[in-house]
């Protein structure tokens, strides 16, 4: 009897610590940080797993490089946009991973943008499904203004805008902050956007973004994820 007893306190003392054990795992998975200030990364490449895409794309697809960059926020190198490759006025372009999965927390980046004529700018795209299905936040200098899309079907869809006067060629930061289906946005700290949207409920990819000839530099790119 007291054998019995022993080992059914033995099996339940293992059963507890074993759940005990994937609890803490999954709680580390969902809070998971990833900050990434690219002044590991080879010049001339990518981050490991990233890769180069674009929504309706017309000719090749754009340049997208790590560089070295005096002016960068931390460290020396910066991830950019570098050539558009195309004169096409729809194509978004993307650099973007599906290793990292985000569906409720914090993304920011900072950025510059360089040069554009027909756009300039850029910002981040989360809860991405592919090339064509995705939520994004920009900043536009040529537009002055600061918004929140969802692109489905490659087709874009304003979800949110403000009015936001800033120079280009200067270091600014953008944050999104999403739990559930509501999306705040911020440029330098300040609260400018807020909106619900269940267009994509569940989580995906995260990453960079430019439209047509928009030349933007990218530098601590930061996901914050929570449950």
């Amino acid at each position: 009897m007291r054998r019995i007893i022993y080992l059914s306190s033995l099996l339940i003392f293992i059963m507890f610590n074993i759940h005990s054990l994937f609890a803490q795992d999954e709680h580390t998975t969902e809070s998971k940080n990833i900050n990434l200030s690219f002044d590991n990364v080879k010049t001339g490449q990518l981050p490991e797993g990233w890769k180069i895409e674009a929504t309706n794309q017309k000719g090749p697809l754009a340049t997208w490089k790590v560089i070295e960059d005096e002016t960068a926020p931390s460290g020396n190198k910066v991830l950019a946009m570098t050539s558009p490759n195309h004169d096409f006025g729809g194509t978004f372009n993307l650099c973007w991973t599906n290793d990292i999965k985000f569906l409720n927390g914090e993304i920011k980046v900072m950025f510059k943008a360089n040069t554009g004529i027909e756009d300039e700018g850029g910002g981040v795209i989360w809860r991405a499904k592919d090339k064509g299905d995705y939520y994004i936040s920009r900043y536009n200098p040529l537009e002055n203004n600061f918004r929140i899309y969802y692109v489905k079907d490659e087709a874009r869809k304003i979800l949110a805008s403000a009015r936001v006067k800033l120079p280009a060629g200067k270091w600014y930061e953008l944050k999104i902050v999403q739990n559930g289906k509501h999306i705040t946005g911020y440029l330098n700290g300040k609260k400018y956007l807020e909106v619900d949207d269940d267009t994509f409920p569940e989580s995906g990819g995260v990453g960079l973004w430019t439209k047509a000839d928009a030349v933007t530099s990218f530098d601590d790119f930061v996901v914050e994820t929570s449950k």
